[in-house]
Order: structure tokens, then sequence, then C-alpha cells
């Protein structure tokens, strides 16, 4: 799997999975527990990651939904 979107924003979390779930495109949401360690003050981001045969399709999507902004550098392997 490899990360898509980094955010501590919950509404936009909420709105990602719907997209994703609604594509078919499969999902996990990391680091969603975290908010036990850190006292819930929304320091630590989540992270949504997306297989990797799918995230072409997945930045695709989220470009198309005006949110192409949050998505996360792509690593071309470059050095």
């Amino acid at each position: 799997m490899e990360e898509l979107v980094r955010t501590n924003d919950p509404v936009l979390i909420s709105l990602l999975e719907s997209l994703l779930n609604e594509a078919g495109i499969k999902h996990f949401v990391a680091d969603g527990n975290m908010s036990v360690l850190e006292g819930s003050l929304g320091m630590l981001p989540r992270r949504i990651l997306v297989d990797s045969d799918q995230m072409s399709q997945a930045r695709r999507l989220v470009t198309d939904a005006g949110l192409g902004h949050e998505l996360r550098l792509q690593d071309d392997g470059a050095a």
C-alpha cells in the first residue's frame, strides 16, 4: 500500500473514504487510533493508504474531485 493523503482533517478523511468506497478502490486509514495517545488534539495526521495497483486511479479520482492539492507527492524512485 502507498500513501495517498496525509491530513488532520476528519471531514476530508470522511470525504475521501466515501469517494474511494464509491469507486471500489481498496484503502486503509492508518494512524486513526493515535488520538488515544495524543489526547485527541489532532496533532498526529492520519494517512490514507491505497493498494499500489490502484494508486493511479485513486490519484485521478482525488484530482477530479478538486482535491489534488491534498495528494502526497509521488516518489518516482529517482535519487
